[in-house]
């Protein structure tokens, strides 16, 4: 089965659904795949044609080069995850209730799209210098969205948190983290992993009575 007929994170349906036309979205989950398996810059431009099925000429057609495919990777991943923290931010609810609905999902996502979310994570350094501050922009808003539910959860007495930038960087990297290590075979699901997470979290941030 070729790579533009499987998601690259082993589940099933059509992923990246909003990149047309199809050729282009093709190209986009071969490039997960290979970014994911060999890292970028040892993938060529070749080694994604060929994953997608299609002629290595026929990738320009989509995309000029292969940083132009990592940022737009990167860019729609990233508005992902800001619009599920901005949501749960949004959402109704105590700060309690907030920050587990924001981990719970940041975290399903990573754990169900977890090889999209690797390149997404850990390839920032490959994007060159007018992506990478567009892309760390972004990150910047969703550490934001996190930081605005700890620090409301103090002023409300629900949370101790003396530190609100550190406590937001664990927050968010332990959630991150999950990319790396989920297998899909292994015997937590998702969603398992989500409530796991958002349990510990608020463990580490709850006042103590």
């Amino acid at each position: 089965m070729r790579a533009a007929e499987r998601s690259a994170d082993g589940g099933e349906g059509k992923p990246w659904e909003e990149v047309t036309p199809e050729a282009a979205r093709r190209l986009m989950v071969a490039a997960v795949e290979a970014f994911a398996e060999r890292g970028y810059h040892a993938t060529t431009t070749r080694d994604i044609a060929g994953r997608a099925g299609m002629s290595p000429a026929a990738l320009y057609i989509h995309y000029k080069t292969k940083e132009e495919l990592l940022h737009r990777i990167s860019r729609i991943g990233h508005d992902r995850a800001l619009a599920l923290l901005t949501e749960a931010a949004d959402g109704p609810g105590t700060a309690a209730e907030r920050l587990a609905s924001a981990v719970r999902s940041f975290v399903r996502w990573h754990a169900e799209r977890h090889t999209t979310a690797r390149v997404v994570q850990y390839e920032l350094d490959a994007l060159a210098p007018e992506h990478r501050t567009e892309i760390m922009e972004l990150r910047r808003r969703s550490d934001a969205a996190v930081r605005r539910i700890l620090s409301e959860g103090v002023r409300d007495g629900e949370f101790d948190v003396p530190d609100l930038r550190g406590t937001t960087l664990a927050v968010v990297s332990l959630c991150v983290d999950v990319a790396r290590w989920f297998n899909a075979k292994g015997p937590r699901t998702p969603d398992e992993v989500g409530e796991l997470y958002a349990d510990l979290v608020l463990r580490m941030v709850t006042a103590q009575k």
